[in-house]
């Protein structure tokens, strides 16, 4: 449609003022809850890459509307985090103000593409009606423990009773180490006794954690936040660190977490990562006596039956003995790796199975069976927070200790038959034991739980399950979080009353730590209650609103209750939720643990949150490479290096024939170029040294020419590669103006394309507003859609935009002469084949091939010249969910009153598709000379006697004799003659 812009704005405010979209309440309906992973309302906003699951999951929710479900469909702002702190610290504008601006933005592109989002529910988790209830969650996690007996959360208060009842006896729990005490030593204790004890029970604790520390962001870093040692936003350095910090006794749910993914319609993939994040593993935990201390060093272990191969121990270098075991002899070394250590992130140091470090402590153990003395070293391949944060090693058989060895010069003793341990760490998953004392000749399945046996019978340890998942880091030091409600009377933490939240964020002078070290919020003014008790400084991680959000949208409006109890009954979880796959570990596994939690409490009605998940795939942007010149700073004749040139203060660009000779990717004559290029750095040179005259030096190229990419703003160039450099070196506030210098190529300054991930620091994004603005919403809409799988990453390319756009108009002109006369045969066929396509589609989430059904629909309704209302007025509706603007216009221009939303979705009758004709190709000899249709319900003998029959055949067996007609009923028709 020509007029998309005024259609597109006439049907949104229709939809606004109407309230079309709103989800019913106390409805007789089936419910269906569609959901969009919560987005964070960045400043640049919406880039083509954000609206693609959106899209997918309007489409569905629109389908199901029609398909009489009452449907939830919300959209609010995961709106605290660390960009719109990290600009106030730059600005100091208030993060509340940033964030706001960027909502709007946000809000007025998802407008814009018509998406059928119930706004009356919109939820932000900066705002105080909302985390007032992210606040009143923590407090019932940190007023629980889990009962391992009851496999569930339980009040504190039960915990409570028990120890004064019966201490530590008859107690089952997960907690952070086992305590012995009785019910006379309970009541005994100081207040401030019990409440450390009870902080290794709760579900929300406060304990001394390593942490990834980030100096330059002055706060603690999730493990996803991390990547390569420096933060993932901002790529500032990261360093391992213990400090005191709240964390979620996360690794309580590792079993339920690991089983409840068998009850839910998750990808594979998604699956296993966190299955594999969870990390079930089954072994022992054995002790090993220190030689000359009273402490031993618990290890577990997955393979017990190895433990005659054990030559040596590794333990973390952040573990708690290694300051007290090492020896005065080895301290500096061990002093000096430690460090070395604290500046890798854990990530790094999991990944990185190539470099091989460690240090003697000078301690040894004693083992368990031999009696042989075994060195302790320290490795950063051991990280503390797994396991025990010690292995026994074990080099024959496992390759990381096989590599330690030898790098190390360490015994290496072999357990298990086959292969030869001197060259290499032998899998041993089977085979018999050797060199094993009381296992040798057992196979390695019945050699481990022999092992694990006589462990428990010599008291040295026990058969165990462990799992990989850590308690999560919650406490965060930076200011734009959720406060967390807790205050501390005499050191020890308490939670505020219910009354008392919202727990509000206080002013501040600045959003930076303070001089002391201490989080932003330690700058408020009068940071403390009422009776001068000082209130808890950290912030909660951008996590906690994001792991119960979907739970606020069923009761958005209720100022008594965080969802209230018929609310739940009814919208029970999340039906349908699409996001990326990059929050498996992060978002899905906390807001599975938390909903858990709820529902242990009996706070939710089901397990899981979300029942079927899709993750959509990337759209990829094409970023345009420029070469850009490495100049140097020379200086032929030596002296002081203080007075050299400055090479930052000119670019030079070559065009991208002359990068790649340069780069000697291609052959040419550089006799030119160079002569350019050592014109404008003597210009440069020249000018600085004006400016001041002790500079002594040259720009240069260096001995060896490099280019470095630089991508360039994808707004300069054109399709053909080709860059505006006058424009960009105007606009662009990365180039030096007249300083920046751009080597062209036949009069034009070529760029390289290449695929890139969509990224505002990759200068690629391109933004809906074009596309919307130049095509329309529903063109927009279709054709992200038609791109391809849901699932799967593509290169964003709008060459094939123009034909979702003409097939609107095409669709649209079917309009022009409404008939009220009958359907053909024909075009019955050809609704009804859509109408079963689309259904199937839109069910299997193949919404690229639904666009290509409606185009073949629409072409074959074109060239039958159908402009029926019978055939029209449902696939207005069929096309409803895809290009709502559209649809809408078109029932209007129908006769109909708005809304098309509102009607019965079509389903297709078989009957229409039932084919009347079958058409045959027929052949001579084997070879086909043409095609007959002839009616479907004919048998061999009428196939012949209609193929015989017809002129054309007369032709090829004229003067020849047929031998045989053969015939392949629905196939085929070949007719034998000589």
């Amino acid at each position: 449609m020509e007029n998309h812009r005024e259609i597109d704005q006439k049907w949104q405010q229709y939809w606004a003022a109407n309230n079309t979209y709103a989800a019913e309440e106390n409805s007789d309906k089936p419910k269906f809850y569609v959901l969009d992973m919560f987005p964070y309302p960045s400043g640049a906003g919406l880039h083509v890459g954000h609206p693609l699951g959106y899209i997918a999951s309007d489409i569905f929710a629109r389908y199901k509307r029609h398909k009489g479900f009452n449907v939830l469909h919300p959209m609010g702002y995961d709106s605290f985090g660390l960009p719109a702190e990290q600009y106030a610290i730059q600005t100091g504008q208030h993060p509340a103000i940033t964030t706001e601006n960027n909502i709007t933005r946000y809000r007025q592109q998802l407008d814009q593409i018509g998406f059928s989002f119930d706004w009356n529910r919109e939820v932000r988790t900066s705002n105080p009606d909302f985390y007032k209830w992210t606040q009143w969650i923590f407090i019932q996690l940190f007023s629980s423990w889990y009962d391992k007996d009851a496999d569930k959360a339980r009040s504190i208060d039960d915990l409570v009773d028990h120890f004064n009842a019966f201490g530590t006896a008859k107690l089952n729990t997960h907690c952070g180490e086992e305590m012995d005490f009785t019910a006379e030593d309970w009541s005994g204790y100081s207040e401030k006794k019990q409440s450390d004890i009870l902080l290794n029970y709760r579900l929300a604790y406060r304990s001394e954690s390593m942490v990834n520390w980030c100096p330059d962001l002055g706060t603690v870093l999730a493990n996803d936040e991390v990547k390569d040692g420096v933060s993932e936003r901002g790529g500032y350095p990261v360093v391992q660190k213990k400090m005191m910090q709240w964390s979620m006794r996360i690794s309580a749910y590792a079993e339920r977490l690991l089983q409840g993914l068998n009850d839910i319609d998750w990808s594979d993939a998604l699956k296993e990562t966190q299955r594999n994040w969870i990390g079930k593993s089954k072994g022992a935990s054995v002790h090993f006596q220190l030689d000359g201390h009273d402490e031993q060093i618990e290890v577990f272990t997955t393979r017990p039956d190895t433990i005659f191969g054990v030559t040596f121990m590794v333990l973390a270098p952040e573990h708690e003995l290694v300051n007290q075991i090492t020896t005065d002899a080895q301290r500096e070394e061990i002093t000096a790796y430690q460090e070395a250590a604290a500046r890798k992130s854990e990530r790094d140091r999991m990944m990185d199975t190539k470099t091989v470090t460690g240090a003697f402590t000078g301690a040894y153990v004693v083992h368990p069976f031999s009696g042989e003395k075994v060195p302790v070293w320290i490795g950063d391949y051991v990280l503390a927070g797994y396991g025990t944060g010690a292995v026994m090693a074990v080099p024959g058989h496992d390759s990381r200790d096989h590599a330690f060895a030898s790098k190390f010069e360490l015994p290496i003793v072999q357990v298990v038959e086959g292969g030869d341990v001197a060259e290499a760490a032998v899998d041993a998953k089977e085979g018999k034991m050797m060199n094993s004392d009381f296992l040798n000749g057992l196979d390695v399945k019945e050699a481990i739980a022999k092992a694990i046996s006589e462990i428990e019978n010599r008291g040295i340890g026990a058969g165990q399950v462990n799992y990989r998942l850590r308690d999560a880091i919650f406490g965060r030091q930076r200011y734009w979080g959720e406060p967390i409600p807790v205050y501390y009377e005499n050191g020890i933490p308490k939670t505020l009353s219910e009354d008392k939240l919202p727990l509000t964020l206080p002013e501040v002078d600045k959003y930076l730590p303070t001089e002391d070290g201490e989080p932003p919020l330690a700058r408020a003014n009068e940071w403390h209650t009422p009776e001068g008790h000082p209130l808890e400084t950290t912030t909660m991680p951008g996590w906690a609103g994001s792991s119960w959000y979907f739970l606020r949208y069923m009761d958005a409006g209720n100022v008594t209750e965080f969802v209230g109890k018929e609310k739940v009954a009814y919208w029970q979880n999340v039906d349908l939720y699409v996001g990326g796959s990059e929050h498996a570990t992060g978002h899905l596994l906390y807001a599975r643990f938390w909903h858990k939690f709820l529902a242990d409490r009996g706070f939710v009605t089901t397990q899981e949150p979300f029942k079927k998940l899709v993750n959509q795939g990337m759209i990829q942007g094409q970023s345009e490479i420029a070469a850009k010149l490495l100049i140097i700073a020379k200086l032929p004749g030596g002296g002081d290096k203080d007075q050299l040139p400055d090479p930052s203060a000119i670019q030079i660009f070559v065009s991208k024939s002359w990068g790649e000779i340069i780069n000697g990717q291609s052959d040419g004559d550089l006799t030119p170029i160079f002569d350019t290029i050592n014109e404008i750095l003597q210009k440069e040179t020249n000018r600085q040294k004006e400016l001041n005259p002790e500079i002594k030096g040259s720009l240069s190229l260096g001995s060896k020419t490099l280019t470095i990419p630089f991508n360039m703003n994808v707004e300069y160039v054109s399709p053909n590669h080709v860059l505006d450099s006058d424009r960009a070196k105007v606009e662009d506030p990365r180039l030096l103006g007249d300083n920046c210098h751009f080597i062209l190529e036949n009069s034009e300054f070529i760029t390289t394309p290449e695929v890139e991930k969509m990224s505002k620091s990759k200068y690629n994004v391109r933004t809906p507003d074009q596309i919307v603005e130049q095509y329309g919403a529903d063109v927009l809409r279709m054709y992200e859609m038609f791109l391809g799988p849901i699932e799967h990453a593509k290169p964003w390319d709008t060459k094939g935009i123009t034909g979702v756009s003409n097939f609107l108009r095409k669709m649209s002109r079917l309009f022009e002469n409404l008939s009220n006369d009958e359907p053909t045969a024909d075009e019955l066929k050809s609704l009804h084949k859509c109408i079963k396509k689309i259904n199937e589609d839109i069910e299997n989430f193949s919404f690229n091939t639904s666009v290509s059904a409606f185009m073949i629909c629409v072409n074959e309704l074109t060239e039958q010249k159908c402009s029926k209302r019978a055939i029209l007025e449902p696939l207005t509706i069929l096309l409803s969910p895809f290009a709502p603007h559209t649809a809408e216009e078109l029932w209007e221009k129908l006769g109909h009153a708005p809304s098309v939303t509102t009607q019965e979705f079509p389903t297709h009758n078989k009957d229409y598709l039932v084919e009347s004709s079958i058409e045959y190709p027929v052949q001579f000899n084997g070879k086909t000379r043409f095609n007959i249709a002839v009616p479907a319900d004919l048998d061999r003998k009428g196939i012949e006697e209609a193929v015989m029959a017809d002129e054309r055949s007369a032709k090829w067996i004229e003067g020849l004799t047929v031998r045989k007609v053969i015939v392949v009923p629905g196939r085929i028709v070949n007719i034998v003659v000589n």
